[in-house]
């Protein structure tokens, strides 16, 4: 049985040959009513054609090649042997395929069997073959999957109601995997969708002589998150647009390979292969390309088969180590020391970049160039004072992200709270350095107090406020303050703790309180181990870290990890005489050197800890 939208069509295409006076309904004219078709539309454009000129030619045929009857004789076009063998064919295939009824995906599939056909010359033309028609019609599987993959054999054929043809742009869409799996960066900076970059020269140079390499001209920036690197990347590319670069990098284009978009909808083996080839194919049929892989880790892995090592690396490494393909990739330490240090082939095709984390004047240099466009998205203004707290508060308070990304948040949530505020409750739109410590305080979750940016305000008063709350400890309390007061001045050892303290005394006498108190005052973290919980020689490897091969290896050091989270804090380690004698050995390293490395390698810094 004919299905309703076929049926349509075969009623269009008899119309269409009636009104050229033409006295045969041929193939031709089927296959231009079938282009009027929405799912016969989304097969073509799924097997690579462009139904704009299989249009376009189809109508020059059709003029040029096909008699016009007189205008006396009025004939109802019959069908051609050709059509009705087109049409037994694919009643067949519905049969065979268990299908109820016929659609327009069967009437294709069985037209390119008339292989003298001129319709299948110019199907055939525009690349695409019966084998592609079958592959989507069965399984869904388009020829390039610029448009994701297809849709089941029951969703498409319920959509297929016949429309009106869509507008020019969309139906000259055919499979672009540019524009389905990339995004143009160069139309991004055009569209002011990119923020300048600010600073970072020595990387953006050292990026641009390794992209005018001739061979491995694929730069890879390692960092911690939120140091910039998306942001260098995206900056080149600001410059590229603005005609900022050397002649050699002129006129170059930037995808970023978008990975969500890639995976998304693989069903079967080989789809996402598939689909990254295509996306190699067509940014090597192009010059001056250079492709972006943001958390470039996730390609190593991706798309393999359980027991195999294939995978989407393996398909890029072949362009990357010839030239052909330039690369930029981002990742953080861990992710390319577990990706890229597996995979010596794969990390010897990249040149690496470290992008370390900028200091407190580059931030503020940074907050500076970027503050124009914050105050304009929330129509509120910020001081130069609240720029520089911003940057310095975020750098000594908020501990799990890193500078300049944590100070950026802290100036962007100040305009969010400004702008939501009431016109009464808040006439002013300027933001002031007492906003930047509300939302450092709540970012960082201490007292608003704690967070006062001014630290000569907290010395001064320093002293009095310990010897008011710890009783008969004043010489103690003097010592702590003066260690404080030169290191604040900037008169101490750069290298060392802040200060390191042995209080000694009976049980009770507030040795410990001190340490609280202190900690409050200055409104830093409170760290206390206590010892008697590390008295045997294997418990010692519990603040760095259990050795290679141990359970918990991956996890880090309890004191090691908690100074890399707080490194502004009174650290305590109390009834040290109970601890084991090796723990001396690495109190040793941190009151010389101020740093204890962990058994994975990463330093805490203990430059800013008071250790008591």
């Amino acid at each position: 049985m004919i299905s309703k939208e076929l049926q349509t069509t075969l009623n269009l295409a008899l119309a269409k040959a009636s009104e050229r006076r033409h006295e045969y309904l041929t193939l031709e004219h089927l296959l231009l009513a079938l282009l009027e078709d929405k799912e016969c539309c989304d097969i073509l454009k799924a097997c690579g054609g462009s139904v704009k000129d299989i249009r376009a030619e189809l109508e020059l045929f059709l003029k040029e090649n096909m008699e016009e009857l007189p205008n006396h004789i009025d004939v109802m076009p019959s069908y051609t042997a050709a059509l009705e063998r087109v049409l037994t064919r694919a009643y067949m295939q519905a049969e065979s395929s268990a299908q109820t009824t016929i659609d327009s995906g069967n009437v294709l599939a069985a037209m390119f069997q008339e292989k003298r056909s001129h319709s299948v010359f110019l199907l055939e033309k525009a690349g695409i073959t019966r084998l592609d028609v079958l592959a989507y019609i069965s399984h869904g599987i388009s020829k390039t999957d610029a448009e994701g993959m297809g849709k089941d054999r029951d969703d498409y054929r319920d959509q297929g109601e016949t429309r009106e043809r869509d507008d020019e742009g969309d139906e000259d869409r055919s499979a672009d995997p540019l524009s389905a799996y990339t995004t143009n960066l160069i139309e991004r900076a055009a569209n002011s969708k990119i923020d300048p970059l600010i600073g970072r020269e020595a990387e953006v140079k050292r990026t641009i002589q390794i992209l005018c390499r001739r061979r491995k001209n694929n730069p890879v920036y390692v960092g911690d998150p939120g140091v910039g690197k998306t942001a260098i990347a995206e900056g080149l590319a600001l410059k590229i647009q603005r005609g900022e670069v050397p002649t050699a990098l002129k006129d170059c284009e930037v995808f970023s390979l978008d990975m969500g978009a890639l995976l998304a909808g693989t069903r079967y083996r080989g789809q996402f292969e598939q689909r990254l080839k295509s996306v190699i194919k067509a940014l090597q049929s192009r010059s001056n390309v250079i492709l972006f892989i943001d958390e470039i880790h996730t390609i190593v892995g991706a798309g393999a088969v359980s027991g195999g090592n294939m995978d989407a690396s393996n398909i890029l490494k072949p362009a990357l180590a010839s030239g052909e393909l330039r690369c930029i990739g981002a990742t953080t330490f861990p992710e390319y020391k577990q990706a890229f240090d597996k995979d010596k082939a794969l990390a010897r095709r990249f040149q690496k970049i470290d992008v370390s984390e900028p200091s407190i004047a580059d931030t503020i240099k940074i907050l500076t160039g970027l503050k124009s466009y914050y105050e304009a998205h929330h129509g509120v203004t910020y001081t130069d004072e609240a720029i520089r707290q911003a940057a310095e508060l975020a750098g000594k308070h908020v501990n799990d992200n890193f500078l300049p990304d944590k100070a950026i948040d802290v100036i962007d949530e100040a305009g969010a709270m400004v702008k939501l505020m009431e016109p009464e409750d808040r006439p002013s739109k300027q933001i002031t350095v007492h906003d930047i410590e509300l939302i450092v305080a709540s970012m960082a979750k201490i007292p608003p107090k704690s967070v006062s940016g001014s630290d000569k305000e907290k010395l001064k008063v320093l002293d009095g406020e310990l010897k008011s709350v710890v009783f008969g400890q004043n010489h103690a309390v003097e010592q702590v303050v003066k260690a404080i007061m030169l290191s604040r001045a900037g008169l101490s050892q750069p290298t060392k703790p802040i200060g390191s303290f042995l209080f000694s005394g009976p049980t009770g006498v507030g040795k410990t309180e001190l340490a609280k108190q202190l900690a409050k005052v200055l409104g830093v973290n409170f760290l206390r181990f206590d010892m008697s919980e590390y008295m045997e020689k294997h418990t010692v490897s519990r603040l760095i870290g259990a050795p290679p091969g141990y359970v918990g290896f991956d996890q880090g050091g309890l004191l090691t990890d908690a100074i890399n989270k707080t490194p502004h804090a009174v650290l305590v380690l109390d009834e040290i005489e109970k601890a084991h004698p090796d723990i001396y050995n690495i109190l040793l390293q941190v009151m010389d050197h101020a740093s204890l490395t962990d058994n994975n390698g990463k330093k805490a810094d203990f430059r800013n800890v008071i250790l008591i």
